[in-house]
């Protein structure tokens, strides 16, 4: 089994943040390559790309002497966007195109295990288990397929908070939101111990079910876009983040 959904901030011991998290943005784009083709028009992939407004040295511009440290006011310094992290999401239509089952198999292993747990291979729609545990406010899914975030940036519970507003961007039309959370940075040495695998895993799916995801089967869980859960989680993340943006603030100017 390939290993999806990279989300590791609740990995590591909380640590102070490299920037201040109001500087935090999200980049939503959806690539369409025009091609004429079933596939295209069933499966949409979104990127969203999170972003820190920072300040940068340009060190090609920079005034000072080589082995001199460049002052506050050099002209080196610039303000633009830095890549902190990534999602991949996909819109997979059920009514327009090919059998979304069979497009989602021939994707990725990742969808096609979704696939396998949530649709009818014949039709490709939902299966009619599936479809009685959801309520209809459209026929698409929406698939949570990988969520990253530079190591700095982890601890604090950035991933949950920033994933629940792409999703709450990208859910309408959708009938359900999956994903099956599981990790894909490995660099720490614990995490190849068995018992801290599990734990560590576990600790990652507790941070989705706070925004409503519960498991359906064999490691899919499930949002529904009508539910109360993630409207009322969401009011409180951004309430969290907007501390986080204050707590750091104070203590970057102590």
């Amino acid at each position: 089994m390939s290993i999806r959904l990279g989300y590791a901030a609740e990995v590591t011991e909380s640590s102070p943040l490299p920037g201040g998290p109001s500087d935090l943005h999200l980049r939503i784009s959806y690539a369409d390559d025009l091609r004429d083709t079933p596939d295209a028009d069933t499966l949409e992939q979104w990127d969203v790309t999170i972003l820190h407004h920072s300040r940068l040295h340009e060190a090609r511009r920079c005034l000072a002497s080589p082995g001199e440290r460049a002052t506050d006011d050099c002209p080196a310094y610039v303000v633009g966007d830095v890549a902190v992290g990534s999602m991949v999401f996909f819109r997979v239509h059920l009514d327009r195109g090919r059998n979304a089952y069979g497009a989602m198999a021939e994707e990725s292993e990742d969808l096609d295990e979704i696939a396998q747990v949530l649709l009818d291979p014949a039709t490709g729609y939902y299966t009619e288990e599936a479809g009685e545990l959801l309520e209809y406010s459209g026929s698409a899914l929406l698939v949570m397929d990988r969520v990253t975030i530079q190591e700095a940036w982890r601890g604090q519970g950035l991933g949950v908070i920033l994933a629940a507003e792409a999703i709450y961007r990208l859910m309408p039309g959708c009938r359900a939101v999956a994903c099956s959370p599981e990790l894909s940075d490995l660099s720490a040495n614990r995490l190849r111990d068995q018992s801290e695998w599990e734990r560590v895993t576990a600790k990652i799916a507790k941070g989705w079910e706070r925004i409503g995801f519960r498991l359906y089967r064999d490691n899919v869980y499930l949002l529904s876009p009508t539910s109360l859960v993630l409207e009322e989680e969401q009011a409180k993340l951004r309430r969290e983040f907007a501390a986080l943006g204050a707590a750091w603030a104070v203590q970057s100017h102590k």
